[in-house]
């Protein structure tokens, strides 16, 4: 807690912008967000201890990098693990925003003449240009009607790391020298774990689904539907699922090459490990 009688109070961070948050506060647990009556959340900038632990290898694997800093900044969002992935982005952008100022260093290759085409990305526009959604229109599949509702970070995190795994796993098999047998059954094995993580994050994105008899929102109920469903059905619920979490990303940047005018895009994503340092 600050020490309220320091005479240097006044000269503490201040906060630089206000956020309205793409999904208007829904989607949090009780008490993970203290939504202020206007519904704008003050932002600080960042400080030199919330620098370093953008810079800190260990909290950025681990994920803690992210609810740290959000925590420092965004003091009205009290439980940062519970954000929702609908308001992760503009809450990064928020964040840099009021730290470093609207403009961004962005470096592009182009596809036809290789040229590398430097430019001042406004985020200002990225924020703009998010937007939640359509968690409230479900989907119909016969007599089911199935309510999705985004991941949390918590979840975004630990699926995160679990890919990892799985990821280290693979290229482990590329450089052993097992035998094939071996080598193929662990493939076999890694397989496996993919299919069932994909399955499990499709699950906690479901939040009900209803039947002529019932509403099932536990998660063990509805997790142990999709590793039973008709492989059609899956394929609708997951397309469904993937649409979702794609509208809600940033899109492509637009780009024409200062050296040969051509047009193309590029991928845009928040990479925390570069996102948050001042370009020099």
């Amino acid at each position: 807690m600050p020490n309220l009688d320091n005479p240097l109070r006044r000269h503490f961070r201040q906060p630089v912008i206000h956020l309205r948050l793409p999904s208007g506060g829904r989607f949090y647990p009780p008490g993970a967000l203290n939504m202020p009556p206007n519904g704008e959340l003050p932002v600080l900038p960042m400080t030199a201890v919330d620098e370093i632990v953008t810079r800190t290898p260990d909290a950025l694997f681990n994920g803690s990098a992210i609810p740290d800093i959000i925590s420092s900044c965004i003091p009205a969002i009290r439980d940062p693990w519970a954000v929702p992935s609908v308001d992760l982005n503009a809450i990064l952008v928020a964040m840099r925003l009021a730290s470093y100022g609207h403009k961004m260093d962005v470096t592009s290759t182009c596809p036809g003449c290789k040229n590398n085409n430097e430019f001042d990305l406004d985020l200002r526009i990225i924020m703009d240009s998010l937007k939640t959604p359509d968690y409230d229109t479900p989907l119909v599949l016969g007599d089911l009607t199935i309510a999705f509702m985004p991941l949390s970070y918590r979840q975004i995190n630990q699926n995160s790391q679990m890919q990892f795994e799985d990821q280290k796993l693979m290229q482990a098999l590329n450089s052993t020298d097992m035998d094939t047998e071996q080598r193929l059954a662990m493939l076999s094995e890694s397989f496996k774990k993919i299919t069932a993580l994909t399955i499990r994050a499709i699950a906690v994105s479901i939040s009900s689904i209803q039947t002529p008899d019932a509403i099932v929102t536990e998660p063990e109920f509805i997790l142990e539907f999709l590793n039973n469903c008709e492989k059609d059905m899956f394929q609708q619920i997951r397309d469904h699922a993937i649409a979702l979490r794609q509208a809600g990303e940033i899109k492509p940047l637009d780009i024409t090459c200062s050296e040969c005018s051509q047009k193309y895009t590029q991928d845009f994503s928040l990479d925390m490990s570069n996102f948050f340092e001042i370009n020099s």
